[in-house]
């Protein structure tokens, strides 16, 4: 009995710590290589003109390049960290740099926004 309370203490301390974890994200594999995605296998851009830690894409651009943002009580994990927007609404960085979807892909694997006025390129892993 006492081996099955630890088991189950774990298990909820597990289940209880993943909602605090890093993104949702996965590694897509494309003709250009392994790119990052979130949600529903989306791919994931950085922008050129932002800086480490700071998003610089509002407005407009937002509209076109929606922030991968995360939920109430997310945590940064290792390479991924979390971006304060003006909004303040928290926003997904990978290695510091904040990370966004493109608005006209459609379907898992698209990365059409890739090169995008030379200043958007796929997330790598």
């Amino acid at each position: 009995m006492m081996k099955l309370r630890v088991v189950i203490s774990l298990a909820a301390f597990a289940i209880a710590s993943s909602a605090f974890a890093a993104p949702m994200v996965e590694t897509v594999k494309t003709d250009k290589g392994n790119v990052l995605a979130g949600a529903k296998g989306m791919t994931l851009y950085t922008y050129k003109k932002d800086m480490k830690g700071e998003s610089s894409c509002y407005d407009k651009c937002a509209t076109n390049w929606p922030p991968f943002l995360a939920s109430d009580g997310d945590k940064a994990d290792g390479a991924y960290t979390l971006v304060t927007r003006k909004d303040g609404k928290m926003q997904w960085a990978k290695d510091g740099m904040p990370l966004y979807y493109w608005a006209k892909d459609m379907k898992k694997g698209d990365m059409t926004g890739d090169g995008m006025g030379g200043n958007w390129d796929v997330a790598k892993p």
